[in-house]
């Protein structure tokens, strides 16, 4: 899922290289804003307003500690990207995870909305609420089926330049788990604005006589290929030797603050290996030293929630720091060698680290609060993208395909992010957790490429292929690779709106696990805008 949140990419009609990593970045972009199925637009529609209002957007990090059966208390981390709707109402997407205690590993992905009013010029009250699925370390006995519902209220102080502050009181509970807890939570809160547009537009005439007139600020986006080697003092959470290698596939996101010191986001779950079901997330920073026009260095360092697979991790909490040494193909491609440790700080785990990524580097709008003219964005290309919420039923289509309740579904929920290529082409990427089917931790995390084809003026068809990381809740993913194909029928409900229902298969490449894969899902469309 990761990742899976936020905007990225542009691209040509040609499948290039460099048009591929385009338009995996803008599947990673994508966690906001939304319109019309590409199918039914032409190429001279126009905005007809004046000029295009930023959206409101902030992330957001959440701290608390759930109250667990048997006085167990686990720390958990919350990261939300929060779009606002109007005034009052914002929605996104979010993730909790463990980083204290003795569930690592314990991770939910869902969908997030709050209600909130300005009470003052600097203090905002707020109510939210967030559904999602997942778990961990304990699997169905603490969460059941995965199902995650948390409810909070709280209040927000605006700081100005330094992002806003805020404390709470969040309520979660698993519906099918044994989970219920109440607790005091602490937020810290970045706002910005993302240049989003409802609706497949184009930049309108006229738009072309002022390029470069936006400024933008620099991007880049990684598919992440990684190895960890694992020394022989490590074991697993439950005493035994620790496979000596994992291998892990991901993405990775870098916003830069300025032309040498940057953020970081990354997501990655194991493919290879004996510890299917592991996965991190983690966020950091680093510094870009330019050693010729075309080779770079890289260092940084980073932390977040990981676990699963029997990980030893302890509470979550994995630290990662490294250096990479970056080349450029061309202008906007590159490929980078990274090196480095991990290691989670409360229990055994830790790990030299080899990665390879190919990067993709753009610039996305640098804008504020105020209106931006369509005639400034001569310099920006206007990209397709979709967000799907999606909801996938598991069913049994091979005898060993789980290891406990075989003739059990297995229910799923998650987010799918496509970016358009053409009007028939688009890139695609999804993150699942089980919500129900006594499968609490399963998680996937898929991409790859898909085409829809109008049959009339609502009706679309669609087929898709992914291939990715898997594993948790018992499912019989081997190492954890594995792909998925999906066709289905959608309908537009509105010029934004669509709702699709799917039929496909999962399997694993290496395992038991086979699944006949039924779905249904409600889709919004929006337009983004990257530097061309």
């Amino acid at each position: 899922m990761a990742g899976f949140f936020m905007q990225i990419g542009t691209m040509n009609n040609a499948l290039s290289p460099s048009v591929c990593f385009r338009m995996l970045a803008m599947v990673s972009v994508c966690a906001g804003g939304l319109s019309w199925p590409l199918a039914g637009l032409t190429q001279d529609q126009r905005d007809p307003t004046p000029a295009l209002l930023p959206t409101p957007t902030a992330w957001r990090v959440t701290s608390e500690s759930w109250s667990l059966p048997g006085a167990e208390k686990m720390g958990v981390v919350g990261g939300n990207l929060l779009f606002e709707v109007n005034d009052n109402v914002k929605l996104g997407v979010g993730s909790y995870g463990a980083v204290r205690g003795e569930r690592g590993g314990f991770i939910t992905l869902g969908v997030t909305g709050e209600v909130q009013q300005r009470l003052s010029p600097f203090w905002l009250a707020h109510a939210g609420l967030f559904v999602g699925a997942g778990g961990g370390r304990g699997g169905s006995t603490l969460t059941g089926g995965g199902l995650m519902v948390r409810s909070d209220i709280g209040l927000t102080y605006e700081t100005g330049r330094y992002g806003n502050v805020g404390f709470g009181v969040s309520h979660v509970t698993f519906p099918s788990g044994v989970i219920r807890s109440t607790q005091p939570y602490l937020m810290y809160e970045f706002p910005f604005h993302s240049l989003l547009n409802s609706g497949w537009s184009q930049t309108p005439a006229g738009g072309t006589s002022q390029p470069g007139a936006l400024s933008s600020t620099a991007q880049e986006f990684s598919v992440v290929s990684r190895s960890y080697q694992i020394p022989s003092s490590v074991v697993q959470d439950d005493g035994q030797p620790q496979h000596r290698s994992m291998q892990l596939l991901g993405v990775e996101w870098l916003s830069y603050i300025d032309d040498r010191w940057f953020l970081k986001l990354e997501s990655e779950g194991a493919m290879g290996g004996q510890s299917n079901g592991y996965m991190q997330i983690l966020a950091g920073g680093g510094y870009r030293l330019p050693l010729t026009r075309s080779t770079a260095l890289k260092l940084h360092a980073a932390a977040g929630p990981a676990g699963g697979g029997r990980v030893d991790t302890g509470g979550g909490l994995l630290l990662d720091a490294g250096i990479a040494l970056q080349q450029n193909l061309t202008p906007r491609t590159a490929v980078e060698l990274s090196v480095g440790e991990v290691r989670a700080p409360s229990r055994s785990f830790k790990a030299s680290s080899v990665a390879l990524k190919l990067n993709y580097r753009f610039g996305l709008p640098a804008v504020t609060s105020a209106a931006v003219p369509w005639e400034t964005l001569g310099g920006f290309d206007a990209e397709p993208l979709r967000v799907r919420v999606v909801n996938q039923t598991y069913f049994k289509a091979s005898p060993n395909w789980r290891n406990g309740d075989v003739d059990r579904s297995v229910s799923n929920l998650g987010v799918q992010l496509d970016y358009f290529v053409s009007p028939h082409l688009f890139l695609t990427g999804q993150g699942l957790g089980a919500y129900a089917g006594k499968a609490g931790a399963y998680m996937t995390g898929l991409v790859g490429l898909g085409g829809q084809w109008p049959v009339s003026e609502r009706w679309f068809v669609e087929g898709e292929a992914l291939a990715g990381a898997a594993g948790g809740g018992g499912l019989a993913v081997g190492g954890g690779l594995v792909g998925q194909v999906n066709a289905g029928v959608g309908y537009r409900l509105s010029k934004s709106l669509s709702v699709m229902t799917t039929v496909g298969r999962i399997e694993a490449l290496r395992g038991d696990f086979k699944a006949n894969v039924v779905g249904v899902s409600l889709a919004y469309q929006f337009t983004g805008y990257v530097q061309k």
